[in-house]
C-alpha cells in the first residue's frame, strides 16, 4: 500500500472522525515522480489550490507541500527514479453532520508508492478498451476536480478489471463522452483534435492540460466540445492522457477500431520534447 506521512512524520491510520471517511470531504493529487522530481508540479499545485477554494478548504502552502512530497519520497523505500506520490487534503474533524465552516482547516497526507511503467508495445500498437455501462452524473458542482468522492470511477474501473483490459471510456447520463476511468480522452477527425468538455462532470487531468497547452499555438489546437457516441465511432484516431503514462493510443473500443495515426504520433513527440519520456517513439 505504500508509505504515508503527515507533517513529515510516518502515519499508519486516520481518525474515525475524519470527514474524508464520513463524507469524502477532501481532494487528492496523484503525481508522477521521475528522476526524483514531481512532474507537472505547477499544474498539480494549481488544481489542488483551486479545488480547495471551490470546496471551502484551507489550502496547504504549495512550496511546503512540495517539500513534504520530496521528504516522503526520500524517507520511504520507493525508488526516486520512478514512483508515485499521492497527496490527500481532507477537511479537519469537527462537529458531526454534513455542515461545516467555509473555509475549514485541513489535514494533509502524503504517500509514496511503487509503480511499473506501461509496456512499450502499448505506445506503439495502442490499447483495447471498452465502453463502460457506468454513467457519470451530470451537473456536478465538483466537475473537473479530483475529490475524494470516486464511487463512479470505482464502479467503472471494476468493469475494466473484469474485462481484463487497461482502460474503459465513460459517458455521462446524457450520452456524452467524458473521459476514461483514470484518463482523459482525445479524438482526431480530419486532422483536428477534440476533447470532451468537463464543465458538467469528469476530471480535468494535468496531462490533458499539458496536451492542450502544448498544442495551443499550432495547427492542431485542441477543441473542447461535447462529443457523442457517433463522433467517437467515426473518429480517425483516439488517444488517452494521464499524469503517469503520458499519452497512449487507443486501437479499439467495443466494435469500433482506430489506427495509431500520424496526429497521435506527432502529439506524442511533442510531449516527449516537454520531458514526458514515456512518449518517446
Amino acid at each position: 500500500m505504500g508509505e504515508w506521512y503527515r507533517n513529515g512524520e510516518p502515519v499508519g491510520e486516520i481518525s474515525i472522525a475524519s470527514r474524508g471517511l464520513h463524507y469524502g470531504d477532501g481532494l487528492f493529487e496523484t503525481i508522477a515522480i521521475r528522476a526524483g522530481s514531481a512532474r507537472l508540479w505547477e499544474y498539480h499545485a494549481e488544481r489542488l489550490t483551486q479545488g480547495c477554494e471551490r470546496l471551502g478548504l484551507k489550502a496547504p502552502h504549495t512550496d511546503q507541500l512540495l517539500q513534504q512530497v520530496t521528504d516522503a519520497i526520500r524517507q520511504s523505500d520507493v525508488p526516486e527514479a520512478y514512483c508515485i506520490a499521492k497527496i490527500i487534503v481532507v477537511a479537519a474533524p469537527g462537529l458531526r453532520g454534513y455542515g461545516r465552516p467555509r473555509p475549514i482547516e485541513t489535514e494533509t497526507y502524503v504517500g509514496a508508492f511503487l509503480t511499473q511503467p506501461v509496456a512499450l508495445d502499448k505506445y506503439h500498437k495502442g490499447l483495447d478498451t471498452l465502453l463502460c455501462e457506468t454513467r457519470l452524473a451530470c451537473g456536478s458542482p465538483f466537475a473537473g476536480l479530483k475529490t475524494l468522492n470516486r464511487l463512479e470511477q470505482v464502479l467503472a474501473r471494476s468493469e475494466v478489471l473484469e474485462a481484463r483490459l487497461f482502460e474503459g471510456l465513460t459517458m455521462d447520463a446524457d450520452d456524452r463522452l467524458i473521459c476514461g476511468t483514470m484518463s482523459n480522452v482525445f479524438l482526431v477527425a480530419e486532422n483536428k483534435i477534440s476533447t470532451p468538455q468537463l464543465n458538467r462532470c469528469g476530471v480535468a487531468g494535468v496531462m490533458r492540460r499539458l496536451v492542450v497547452d502544448v498544442l495551443a499555438d499550432t495547427d492542431c489546437k485542441v477543441q473542447e466540445i461535447d462529443i457523442n457516441r457517433e463522433q467517437l465511432a467515426s473518429a480517425d484516431e483516439v488517444f488517452l492522457s494521464n499524469s503517469q503514462f503520458g499519452l497512449l493510443p487507443v486501437k479499439s473500443c467495443a466494435d469500433w477500431c482506430w489506427d495509431v495515426g500520424p496526429v497521435t504520433q506527432e502529439v506524442m513527440r511533442s510531449l516527449a520534447e516537454q520531458g514526458i519520456r514515456e512518449c518517446r517513439l
